[in-house]
């Protein structure tokens, strides 16, 4: 066996796959429904960033900013760094949503909903996340 060869991989367990689902369904969620419409349909996404108090000069800005965040969470080496990029919006978002008196499981809440997600998808399918929060310990 040559020093060259990479060990084997292995076999993704059901707890690596349930958070690739999660991430996935975060991704999903950012690229196609919240972030895409911001930089290709801003006819729909004027009205709600209106309703947030933001001027429309600023959809292309958080558009990129989001489905930048959302690829970089979607790709395993650049997971991390897109989830921080996400956190801070979706902070955002809540103070946003909270400020303008929105409904606070629908709107207010929402973004912390899909935080978790995002964050429990990572720490599900990544073991060096699961090191840096060691949530469970083991006797």
């Amino acid at each position: 066996m040559s020093h060259d060869a990479e060990p084997a991989k292995a076999k993704p367990t059901r707890t690596v796959w349930v958070g690739r689902v999660l991430s996935g369904l975060c991704v999903a969620f950012l690229l196609l429904v919240s972030g895409s419409p911001k930089l290709f349909m801003p006819e729909v996404a004027l009205p709600s960033m209106e309703h947030l108090g933001w001027p429309g000069k600023h959809l292309l800005t958080l558009g990129v900013l989001e489905c930048t965040g959302a690829l970089l969470y979607a790709v395993p080496r650049t997971a991390m760094l897109g989830a921080i990029v996400l956190t801070g919006m979706l902070g955002g978002a809540v103070a946003a949503h909270l400020r303008v008196g929105d409904p606070l499981l629908s709107h207010t809440l929402f973004p912390v909903i899909l935080g978790a997600m995002m964050w429990g998808g990572l720490w599900l399918r990544d073991e060096r996340v699961r090191r840096l929060m060691p949530w469970a310990t083991r006797n």
